[in-house]
């Protein structure tokens, strides 16, 4: 087995090691506006959802390299909002795009020829073929030297109405595959999706039920 102190090691391979196994990961094309007005589009891979009471979303930002901070986290901590779109084959290469470190008077999805709309409850735009929109507004900030760590509360979702069933309630997956970052320039598309289900018969095993919690047969197209 090859072992890496973390507490030794530089941060370059520390970076390294941890996007390699760590994936893949979903992308959040973050969506901003600054204080003069203009749009800002930023793409993150350090993203996830994070609770869903609250409903609670966290992004991971890092300084450029001359330590300065990103357009996006600057407008997020002035305006305490932002909106994340979630990105599939459709809107992968304006996403790549977005992701140049432009000057922060370039509205990146103008740039990159994205479409966008006004969001319902936040000062923002959401990329309008996004499969999903989420606004936020910012819970708390985690500074870190050069790193900060934001949680947000999802206060509005618009979903593109081709990535649901008629009923509203389940995603397609044959619809909304998308697209999450593996390592270095490496991603993948969840185009083959299957199920998997607890067996029966370690119900007996479950503890701490209750009469509100799933029973552990559900199939994973009940619990998305």
């Amino acid at each position: 087995m090859m072992e890496f102190d973390f507490t030794q090691l530089p941060a370059a391979d520390r970076y390294r090691l941890l996007t390699n196994f760590v994936g893949p990961r979903p992308i959040a094309l973050v969506t901003t506006r600054s204080a003069n007005g203009q749009g800002n589009a930023a793409p993150m891979s350090f993203f996830n959802v994070f609770a869903h009471e609250p409903p609670i979303v966290i992004i991971g930002f890092s300084a450029r390299p001359d330590g300065s901070e990103k357009d996006t986290l600057v407008n997020l901590r002035r305006s305490g909002e932002f909106c994340v779109n979630m990105v599939d084959l459709e809107l992968s290469e304006a996403m790549i795009l977005c992701g140049v470190n432009f000057a922060s008077d370039v509205d990146e999805t103008e740039f990159s020829g994205l479409a966008t709309s006004p969001c319902r409850q936040i000062d923002a735009r959401f990329v309008t073929r996004t499969p999903c929109a989420m606004e936020c507004r910012v819970e708390r900030i985690i500074d870190y030297p050069r790193r900060a760590i934001v949680l947000g509360e999802v206060v509005e979702m618009t979903v593109r109405d081709d990535c649901m069933d008629a009923q509203g309630r389940y995603v397609d997956p044959g619809v909304y595959q998308p697209l999450a970052r593996l390592h270095a320039d490496n991603y993948i598309v969840a185009d083959r999706q299957f199920e998997l289900k607890k067996p029966e018969a370690m119900t007996r095993h479950e503890v701490g039920q209750s009469a509100a919690t799933p029973g552990p047969a559900r199939s994973t197209k009940d619990i998305r």
